[in-house]
């Protein structure tokens, strides 16, 4: 088998209402997804997403021609990419959905096959009030989750912890709590302070005596060692990881010991080639292993089938803070959208690949008329 071609789409829907992500003041009124596709001289495509591809043009004769399960040299080139222009690390999902699709096996099972389902953590997206997040847990609870996280980003933390405190008077024990601090990294027209050590302290000592299971992203996600320091003098677990670009940044959290819980994405980087290196370093020291997994539908799909692969963390992030964010909006571009089941688990299928069929009406509709192909057709 080899890659003939590799094809960029870019699609886009509007968003009404729309959603108040807590890092951004700007509304969200829509929400795009690219599509890689890689074809083979035997007729199988491999479909990745979670990325813009920027930096990839030129690049394109350093696959075509290739075999698709050459996956670590392709690894290694698309590191080199991302070095010198940009993450295309959708690239390597879809070249894992094409070995799926190849050996008529699913992604997990290719990763080891752990399990086939995960327990979920609704991971919300909104700042709100204590009242509106307090009645949305209970909302959760009754929809079978059995965790939560709260996102963190007013400017006095004082008023983010009022709104644990809100939840946990109204669910008690009936959820798990966590809490994403927000600080690890900046939109481009951050320009406040970020937490210190200190800081991140005093927040920690208030949500241990909520209970919280962890605090994501306290500090700037480079500080390997004020993370560390924290992690040390609390008995809340530190989580971090999901914007950090190279594997090496998680060598040395690994070794500096700043993080309990690791969560880097396959989507925005490393791929599932990497970061499954990564995921067994960092359990086999004993810590836990659950991806970040906001990009979108296919993104999400991605991180779950490596979990599910390998993982031995209790939770895994599926992105949920309805009205405003939902499977419907997340995963538009598939036909089926993913949920939790009763019992809040998320279940993958046993189709290959990464487990999802496009929609090709809503691909359609929704397309950004500017595709780029590569290959030999």
């Amino acid at each position: 088998m080899k890659i003939t071609s590799i094809e960029i789409k870019q699609y886009m829907i509007p968003l009404d209402p729309a959603f108040h992500a807590s890092w951004d003041p700007t509304p969200r009124k829509k929400f795009g997804t690219t599509l890689v596709y890689v074809h083979t001289d035997e007729g199988i495509t491999g479909i990745g997403s979670g990325d813009l591809m920027t930096g990839f043009a030129g690049h394109e004769h350093l696959f075509i021609g290739q075999d698709p399960f050459a996956i670590e040299r392709h690894a290694q080139i698309i590191d080199n990419i991302d070095f010198h222009y940009g993450r295309c690390w959708p690239l390597d999902l879809a070249l894992w959905d094409l070995m799926g699709k190849a050996t008529g096996l699913p992604v997990y099972k290719l990763l080891g096959g752990r399990s086939d389902r995960m327990l979920a953590y609704a991971s919300t997206g909104e700042l709100v009030s204590p009242e509106v997040r307090a009645e949305r847990a209970e909302a959760f609870v009754e929809q079978g989750f059995k965790a939560m996280k709260i996102r963190f980003h007013n400017q006095d933390p004082r008023k983010d912890i009022k709104v644990v405190e809100a939840v946990r008077k109204a669910v008690g024990n009936k959820l798990d709590i966590m809490v994403d601090a927000n600080q690890g990294w900046k939109m481009p027209w951050d320009v406040e302070r970020t937490w210190d050590v200190k800081m991140a302290y005093q927040v920690a000592k208030e949500l241990e005596q909520l209970n919280v299971v962890w605090l994501e992203e306290p500090l700037p996600s480079h500080d390997f060692e004020g993370m560390a320091a924290l992690r040390q003098k609390v008995g809340i677990r530190i989580a971090g990881g999901e914007m950090n670009r190279e594997w090496h940044d998680f060598r040395e959290m690994y070794r500096h010991g700043s993080l309990d819980v690791y969560q880097p994405d396959v989507a925005l980087t490393g791929g599932i080639t990497q970061i499954r290196k990564i995921a067994d370093m960092v359990q086999m020291g004993g810590h836990w292993f659950t991806p970040h997994s906001w990009s979108n539908g296919i993104g999400f799909l991605a991180n779950l089938q490596l979990s599910c692969g390998l993982s031995t963390c209790p939770y895994f992030e599926f992105p949920y803070d309805p009205p405003t964010w939902t499977p419907e909006r997340r995963d538009f571009v598939q036909q089926e959208k993913f949920n939790v089941d009763s019992d809040g688990y998320l279940v993958l299928s046993d189709k290959p690949g990464l487990g999802f069929e496009l929609d090709p009406e809503v691909l359609e509709k929704y397309e950004i008329k500017n595709a780029y192909i590569w290959g030999t057709d």
